[in-house]
């Protein structure tokens, strides 16, 4: 490259993306940064199943990329990438515009995967997105409009079930989600809630097999059984074929039908398109295709070039595809892009897992910090929703979040009509709640601190 331009480029705006290009602003980056995501919205992925529920709303999970970057000094190009040259340092946009760089940030995620179940792509409802869950929302309400008006037993039983494929994080999550929500909205229509059936269909033998949250998965099992409806669970079924009105799994080679008429797929995902085209030695990539890349992120080949997220892989390292995780990467890239910037020394990435988070119905999750301390029910939902809260991009955007969540748990969700001394003691108990929750994480994290710290030679025993 004969002109070298002195500019950094973020391709996606997701965890890793995001986040990055917030560090780099708030640490006061030398050089210009774009953004760049065909999206107009950052998505908080874990709190999707909030959006989904009403717990949360669009501007709190969905937000604008614009209203999250402004006044940060980075610039948001909204446009998809068609085409990233390593070697002449360019990344091409479908609109025909072109950015040269002198260093590039990959944060593309990854796609849904299908691996190839007939009708899967055309027939399944996704939930990765904003869009996914407005999707999701619309399809099961026209469902149970219909229900309410089909006498056929058979039919209305259709209307009435939804297959979730999939038994990892994702599709627990949405599952008992939906086994709160459907009932209660079915109920409202003049319907009998029981008729709601939310099923679960999984390839393995156990649900949440092999992810972080394995350790939860006694708890999920109990928890999903406590819905509002029962959640049912089919293990060991491989689904084969998906259509408008059914879907067809295997199990013990025998091939079953289940009738429905909406199906969410929570199962696998891809690597980016983007990232195959990348012109890497397959010895720099992992056995999914996704970039390994040193402790530092940077590609071995390329180390003006770093990436985290689902489309990086670390060096000697397996981390779990999770929020905490890419945001934490976000920050290293930061780190070190400011450091080259500098001429300081580059770091590698330190990731520290604080535990486990996940959402088993409306108002009610799991929190397992440091695999040690396991809280259930509403105080676990407390702490869920308090340890996003602070995830969430830029301090104004989580300060006014937090607001609006303290206030939807005081008075919609707690508060009747009371006096007014009792108001303020219920106002206090949920800021103490949340701050509670928060410092109870970071208490926690300092004592695992301090304890490796004294104890190094446990760590290996």
């Amino acid at each position: 490259m004969s002109n070298l331009v002195y500019q950094s480029l973020i391709v996606g705006g997701g965890f890793t993306g995001l986040f990055t290009a917030l560090h780099l602003s708030h640490q006061h980056y030398p050089r210009s940064v774009i953004l760049i995501d065909k999206e107009e919205r950052f998505c908080f992925k874990p709190l999707l199943y909030e959006y989904v529920s009403g717990e949360m709303d669009a501007e709190q999970v969905w937000p604008r990329f614009e209203e999250l970057l402004k006044g940060s000094g980075i610039i948001f190009v909204r446009d998809a990438v068609e085409a990233i040259d390593l070697k002449q340092r360019e990344v091409k946009l479908v609109s025909g515009n072109s950015y040269n760089y002198s260093n590039l940030v990959l944060g593309l995620g990854s796609v849904t995967g299908y691996f190839g179940v007939e009708g899967a792509q055309e027939n399944a409802l996704p939930l990765r997105t904003g869009e996914d869950a407005i999707a999701i929302d619309k399809h099961l309400r026209e469902c149970l409009q219909t229900a309410i008006q089909i006498q056929d037993p058979e039919q209305r039983k259709k209307l009435l079930t939804v297959a979730i494929i999939g038994g990892g994080p994702s599709g627990v999550e949405i599952a008992a989600t939906l086994a709160d929500l459907l009932p209660n909205w079915y109920q409202g229509m003049g319907g009998n809630p029981q008729e709601i059936r939310i099923v679960i269909i999984n390839h393995g033998q156990e649900i949440l097999q092999g992810d972080i949250n394995s350790h939860l998965q006694s708890t999920a099992e109990q928890e999903l059984q406590k819905r509002a409806v029962p959640v049912e669970i089919i293990l060991g079924a491989e689904a084969t074929a998906i259509n408008k009105e059914s879907v067809q799994y295997k199990r013990d080679d025998k091939t079953e039908t289940l009738p429905t008429a909406t199906v969410i797929w929570t199962t696998g995902t891809n690597t980016h398109p983007l990232i195959k085209k990348l012109e890497i030695p397959d010895e720099h990539r992992d056995k999914h295709g996704r970039l390994v890349v040193t402790p530092t992120l940077q590609l071995p080949d390329f180390p003006e070039v770093f990436a985290g997220g689902d489309c990086a892989a670390v060096e000697d390292k397996d981390f779990p595809p999770t929020a905490q995780v890419a945001y934490q990467q976000g920050s290293a890239i930061a780190h070190n892009l400011i450091a080259l910037a500098f001429g300081h020394e580059l770091k590698p990435v330190e990731v520290n897992i604080r535990g486990t988070l996940l959402k088993l119905g409306i108002e009610n999750s799991v929190a397992n910090l440091f695999n040690r301390y396991e809280v259930t029910g509403e105080i676990g939902h407390l702490i869920r929703q308090g340890t996003y809260l602070e995830l969430l991009p830029t301090p104004i955007h989580d300060l006014k979040i937090t607001t609006e969540w303290l206030k939807d748990e005081i008075f919609t969700h707690h508060l009747y009509p009371i006096q007014a001394g009792d108001v303020i003691k219920w106002v206090g108990g949920a800021v103490l709640a949340a701050v509670v929750a928060r410092k109870l994480i970071k208490a926690f994290s300092e004592g695992e601190k301090e304890q490796k710290s004294q104890l190094p030679l446990l760590q290996n025993s």
